[in-house]
């Protein structure tokens, strides 16, 4: 068994940061719900798509730090590999924003990991990490690794034809705005996760 995660909106919450980012510039409105996707969806509708480019490359840059994990998500990672599972974070990553200042977003990526304990903590420095530059990359190094299991919050990934075979694919859907998909297995916490997995490592046990 071998468990590959994504990265950002998996591990990595950023619901409350950009909510803040675009209420401190007078971007939207105060009663706009605590969401990314929401502060996204508004800033398109009014024409804003620079504003909403160059604000993400903030928030996955010198910002990352103020975002939290979802709840869960770093304990049950904690779990996993003090059961001698192997666990991969796989994310596709650009180096630099699409647009504003060229931060270094792999290296705020990795702050925020140092941060949660990946370099400290025992347990969590047995995970590998890899930021890929492409989708194929990454399609590329969940097939290289030998995932058994991958979560991601992309529906578009875990369905895609490149996808490698024999995956069993998690969709984590915290909003709960997906559809059931034969594709994969949608789950809504990091609990329901966790009770996923170690299920699954129960019946490989027994076979």
């Amino acid at each position: 068994m071998f468990i590959g995660i994504d990265f950002d909106n998996t591990i990595v919450c950023y619901d409350q940061l950009f909510h803040n980012l675009a209420l401190k510039r007078n971007l939207t409105p105060k009663n706009l719900p605590i969401s990314k996707q929401a502060v996204r969806d508004h800033l398109r509708e009014i024409g804003s798509e620079d504003v909403w480019i160059e604000m993400q490359g903030l928030g996955y840059g010198p910002r990352m730090g103020d975002a939290l994990p979802y709840p869960g998500a770093i304990d049950l990672i904690r779990k996993l590999a003090k059961q001698n599972l192997p666990v991969a974070i796989v994310s596709h990553k650009t180096k630099t924003p699409y647009g504003g200042p060229p931060y270094d977003l792999h290296q705020a990526a990795y702050d925020w990991l140092n941060a949660q304990g990946f370099r400290s903590d025992t347990s969590l420095k047995s995970v590998e990490i890899y930021f890929e530059l492409s989708r194929e990359d990454k399609f590329a190094r969940i097939k290289s690794l030998g995932c058994s299991e991958f979560i991601d919050d992309l529906p578009e990934f875990l369905t895609a034809s490149e996808f490698p075979t024999g995956v069993n694919r998690v969709l984590f859907d915290p909003n709960n705005v997906n559809l059931d998909n034969e594709g994969y297995k949608r789950l809504q916490t990091w609990r329901d996760i966790g009770t996923y997995l170690l299920s699954e490592k129960a019946r490989l046990h027994v076979q």
